[in-house]
């Protein structure tokens, strides 16, 4: 049953990320752990998200820049150890309430549309990227920060792909070495990875397949929407 649910996760999220262009590992870290626990579901998501971004990024490589993220990465390095040590020495009943407030932060934020302040100076990314590792460490969610700086900085859509599949992939590297470090990295997680990767390759083919008739925009409020549900059910 437990792989049932781990397949149907994975498929359901990569399918968002395809269709919404985000997303995926905050689906999966809002519905994994409850079945399958933190410690388990933090490294098995780094491995999906990986895989998915390395696929990604070959498709958007061209529109890459890597002087606008060079300090996010600086800090992002500086943030993951801090998280990952804080998924093995803080509660999980702790944890997930507060993985719960950034899915709803997040949501709402991009749901209203606000207009963020311009960003000229880069010194603010590193701060951001600190806070995306601390948040990429612990559950995989270290999107959040950096798609409000990218706003800032008044990226271009074509930037905001390449780029921020460029420091996913970084950040999801140094969390699944910083899992190694601290033995996360169990035969159940490679087991779950294993069974996740036809899941992966099915939800790229249906979300290819079905975004020429589902409308980007009204999909994308719908999973906003979906992200507040799940951040709710993770304060109870």
């Amino acid at each position: 049953m437990t792989d049932a649910l781990v397949f149907g996760v994975v498929f359901a999220a990569v399918l968002m990320q395809t269709l919404a262009g985000f997303g995926s590992a905050m689906v999966a870290m809002a519905l994994l752990p409850y079945w399958v626990g933190l410690l388990v579901a933090a490294p098995l998501v780094a491995l999906i998200a990986a895989t998915l971004e390395a696929v990604v990024l070959v498709y958007w490589r061209e529109a890459l820049t890597w002087h606008a993220i060079r300090q996010l990465n600086v800090g992002l390095v500086l943030g993951v150890p801090l998280g990952v040590l804080a998924l093995g020495r803080v509660d999980a009943g702790i944890l997930l309430p507060v993985l719960g407030g950034v899915l709803i932060a997040y949501a709402l934020y991009a749901l209203l549309n606000l207009r963020l302040p311009e960003l000229r100076s880069p010194g603010w990314a590193y701060g951001m990227g600190v806070l995306a590792g601390v948040l990429g460490g612990a559950y995989n969610v270290s999107g959040p920060p950096v798609i409000v700086y990218g706003h800032c900085r008044r990226w271009t859509p074509a930037q905001f792909k390449g780029n921020l599949q460029a420091f996913f992939l970084l950040g999801d590297a140094l969390v699944i070495v910083g899992h190694g470090v601290a033995g996360n990295l169990t035969r159940t997680v490679w087991q779950s990875y294993v069974l996740a990767l036809p899941a992966i390759a099915l939800g790229l083919v249906a979300g290819l397949a079905l975004e020429r008739f589902i409308p980007a925009g009204v999909f994308r409020r719908m999973a906003l929407v979906l992200l507040i549900v799940l951040g709710v059910r993770l304060f109870f």
